[in-house]
C-alpha cells in the first residue's frame, strides 16, 4: 500500500470532505416510513389505494371465497326463497360441522405442503370404535368417546411416523391408511354392518341439541364481537408500544361493526328456528382455539416455517420430525372428532361411515377457503369458509331438486377455480416481489 506524498494534509483542498448540508442530502437522510402508516393517514382514499395494490400483487386473502358465498346465496335465494330461511341455514351450519372439523385438521397438513388421504376412513373407524365400545360392551359414553377420538390421534401419529421417520411419502402412507383403516372399520362393525346409537345419548346430542333460550345465540354473538374488539385493541396497543405499524381505533371499530352485523343476523336466524345449535358452538370453539395455536404460538410458527422451507426450518433448529408427526396426529384427532359429529347426524355407525365424497369435501373445503396446496399459507377459518361454500351448494341443489351428479360437477369446478386463483396469486406475488 502506497501513500500519495503529493497531497498535503494541511492543505484545505486536500483534506477529507465533510458531508454537505444540502436539501438533497437532508431529504435522503429522512427515515423511511412504513407505507402502511401513510395509508392510514390518508383515510378512505389510502385504504382504497392499498386495496388496489394488494389486488395487483395477488394478495387476495379471503376475498374470493366471501364473494363466492354472497353470489351462491343470491343465486339460490332467487331460485328458492327458502334457501336463506332460518330452518335451512340452521340445518346447513349443523350439517357442515362434521366435515368442517375434519377440514380444520387438513388445513394444518396442507400448510406443511403435504396431504392426508386417510381422514375419511379414520372418521369412520372412530365412529365404529365408539359404537362397539358403548353399545356392544356397555362402556360409558364419555369414556368411549374419549377413546374413539384418541384412536384417531394414534392413527395420525402412526402416519406421521412413517412419513417423518421412515421417509415414506405422505401421499402413499395416507393412501394406504385410507384402504387399511376402512377395512378395519368393517371388521370392527362385524357382520351386521350397522350399530345404532342411543338417540338420547351424548353423541346424539352433538348435532341434535339446541340452546332454545334466545339469550344463548345473542350472547355468543356478543361474546364474539366483544372478544374481537378487545383482542384487536390489545394487539394495536402492543404494536404501537413496539414502534411498529398498528391499526387506529377508528379502523378497529369499523372492523368490529363489520363482524357484528353478520354475527347478530345469524343469531337471529338461529332463534327463529330452534335456537343455537351445540354443533355450531363446538365447531366455532375448535376453529378459534386452533387459530390461536396456529397464529399465536411458537408451535404454529414452526408449522408455517416447515411449509415455507424444510431445509431452512431445520437449519433454524426446528425438530422437523416432531412437528410433522404432531401435525398428522392433529389431523387424525380432528378426523375422529368430525366422525363423531357425522355419526350423530345419522345416529348410527355403519359401513358407509367416512365413505363417499367426505374425503374430497374436507380437502376441497380447506382449499376453497384459501389454504394453499403449495404449503406455507392457510388459516383455520379457511375450513369454515370453505365448508360453508360446499354445504351451501349442496343445500341449494337439494332445495331445487337438482341431481347429485350436477352437484359434484359444480363442486369440482369451484375447487378447480380455487386452485387456479391460488396458483395465479402465488405467481403474481413472485412477480411483485412479495412471495
Amino acid at each position: 500500500m502506497t501513500t500519495d506524498l503529493s497531497k498535503d494534509p494541511k492543505d484545505p483542498q486536500d483534506a477529507p470532505q465533510e458531508p454537505q448540508d444540502t436539501p438533497q442530502a437532508a431529504a435522503a437522510a429522512v427515515t423511511a416510513v412504513d407505507p402502511r402508516l401513510l395509508v392510514r393517514q390518508e383515510g378512505f382514499a389510502g385504504y382504497w389505494s392499498e386495496f388496489r395494490r394488494k389486488l395487483r400483487s395477488g394478495d387476495l386473502g379471503s376475498l374470493p371465497v366471501v364473494v363466492g358465498l354472497i353470489v351462491i346465496g343470491l343465486v339460490f335465494q332467487l331460485r328458492d326463497s327458502a334457501f336463506l330461511g332460518a330452518e335451512n341455514l340452521s340445518n346447513l351450519f349443523v350439517t357442515a360441522s362434521g366435515t368442517g372439523l375434519i377440514a380444520v385438521g387438513i388445513v394444518f397438513v396442507l400448510i406443511l405442503g403435504e396431504i392426508d388421504l386417510s381422514v375419511g376412513s379414520v372418521s369412520g373407524l372412530a365412529s365404529a370404535t365408539f359404537a362397539v365400545l358403548n353399545v356392544n360392551h356397555g362402556m360409558p359414553e364419555w369414556l368411549a368417546l374419549v377413546l374413539a377420538i384418541l384412536s384417531g390421534t394414534l392413527v395420525g401419529a402412526l402416519h406421521g411416523f412413517f412419513f417423518a421417520r421412515i421417509g415414506v411419502p405422505a401421499f402413499v402412507v395416507t393412501l394406504a391408511g385410507l384402504l387399511g383403516w376402512n377395512g378395519l372399520m368393517l371388521q370392527v362393525l362385524g357382520a351386521n354392518g350397522t350399530i345404532n346409537l342411543d338417540d338420547s345419548g351424548l353423541v346424539a346430542g352433538l348435532t341434535n341439541h339446541y340452546f332454545s333460550d334466545v339469550a344463548a345465540a345473542y350472547g355468543l354473538a356478543t361474546l364474539s364481537v366483544v372478544a374481537f374488539l378487545l383482542v384487536s385493541l390489545r394487539d394495536s396497543k402492543r404494536r404501537e408500544a413496539a414502534g411498529v405499524p398498528s391499526r387506529p381505533v377508528s379502523e378497529i371499530v369499523l372492523r368490529t361493526a363489520a363482524l357484528a352485523v353478520p354475527a347478530y343476523v345469524v343469531a337471529w336466524l338461529f332463534n327463529e328456528y330452534k335456537g343455537l345449535p351445540l354443533a355450531v358452538v363446538i365447531f366455532l370453539g375448535v376453529v378459534v382455539a386452533l387459530d390461536f395455536v396456529l397464529r399465536r404460538t411458537s408451535y404454529g410458527r414452526k408449522v408455517f416455517a416447515l411449509g415455507g422451507s424444510v431445509e431452512a426450518a431445520s437449519r433454524a433448529g426446528i425438530n422437523v420430525s416432531a412437528v410433522r408427526i404432531s401435525v398428522f396426529a392433529l389431523s387424525g384427532t380432528m378426523a375422529a372428532l368430525g366422525g363423531m359429529f357425522l355419526a350423530s347426524q345419522i345416529n348410527a355407525a355403519n359401513q358407509s361411515s367416512g365413505a363417499g365424497s367426505l374425503l374430497m369435501n374436507a380437502i376441497a373445503a380447506a382449499v376453497i377457503g384459501g389454504t394453499s396446496l403449495f404449503g406455507g399459507r392457510g388459516k383455520t377459518w379457511s375450513a369454515l369458509l370453505g365448508v360453508l361454500v360446499i354445504q351451501s351448494i349442496a343445500s341449494g341443489m337439494a332445495l331445487l331438486g337438482i341431481a347429485s351428479a350436477v352437484q359434484y360437477m359444480i363442486t369440482g369446478a369451484v375447487l378447480l377455480a380455487a386452485v387456479v386463483i391460488d396458483s395465479v396469486s402465488r405467481r403474481t406475488q413472485k412477480t411483485a416481489g412479495r412471495a
